[in-house]
């Protein structure tokens, strides 16, 4: 059964749902790239590892009711020393640091293993404040520095979206295709729900005809793969309110 909705599944953005999406979605990236891009180009999927501790932990996309189950311990433990005598030992936790690993893809060309493009989507992680948005700044500093292009996928309306020279524009989703050459200028896909996520060129180098990306295609594509249809529970009252009008609709034709 397909994704009841004409562009990004809201619903997939779940924190306990994502993490699993944007593996899976990297991969059928990758999939659908590399008949198009071989045999002089691969696209690769790498890793960045971040190492997160207390409460950044709880922003990356790890269920409210961890943060809700430890701030229900720290209350215990408060309570329990109020009542202990001053000589008792309390039990204390540590923090424990936790690793966090996101992929990304790496366009190389393969005679020379040089990185022609980066496409990077983007997590909770990247758009909150903390470790995970700083390292992934300096990384896009770098690309955007170097002879790389640049594709940046954000699927996510949480968070703050990734700076643009001339202000934010406001819009649910977009993607960003920046080409080295043509720097600073490049282009942005924007769009809402329920718009359809719009088809982007992955560039390559100047003499070589660009693949075309169909994202709602690979993301239909993962939705029945991973059988989100029966995880996802659709009679939760969805946000924004009028998605929940627009999916009767749905059911009635």
């Amino acid at each position: 059964m397909p994704s009841p909705f004409p562009g990004m599944n809201p619903y997939l953005e779940n924190p306990t749902l994502w993490p699993e999406v944007h593996s899976r979605l990297i991969v059928a990236i990758a999939d659908g790239l590399n008949p198009q891009l071989m045999p002089k180009y691969r696209a690769a999927i790498e890793r960045r590892v971040y190492d997160l501790q207390g409460d950044e932990a709880v922003l990356i996309g790890i269920p409210d009711v961890t943060l809700e189950q430890r701030l229900a311990s720290e209350i215990a433990a408060q309570n329990t020393v109020a009542t202990m005598k001053p000589a008792s030992p309390m039990k204390v936790r540590v923090p424990m640091p936790l690793e966090l690993r996101e992929s990304y893809l790496q366009i190389q060309e393969i005679d020379t293993g040089e990185v022609v493009a980066a496409v990077e989507l983007l997590s909770p992680t990247n758009k909150r404040s903390g470790t995970g948005r700083n390292a992934y700044e300096e990384k896009r500093r770098e690309i955007l520095s170097s002879r790389t292009h640049l594709i940046e996928i954000d699927l996510l309306r949480s968070g703050e979206p990734m700076a643009l020279a001339a202000g934010q524009l406001k819009s649910h989703y977009r993607i960003l295709v920046s080409r080295s050459e043509l720097r600073p200028q490049a282009d942005l896909y924007a769009f809402n729900l329920p718009d359809e996520i719009p088809q982007f060129p992955l560039p390559l180098k100047a003499e070589d005809s660009e693949p075309v990306v169909d994202l709602h295609v690979l993301l239909d594509q993962v939705y029945d793969r991973a059988g989100y249809e029966v995880v996802i529970d659709y009679a939760q009252a969805p946000v924004p309110a009028w998605l929940s009008s627009w999916l009767k609709q749905q059911d009635t034709t």
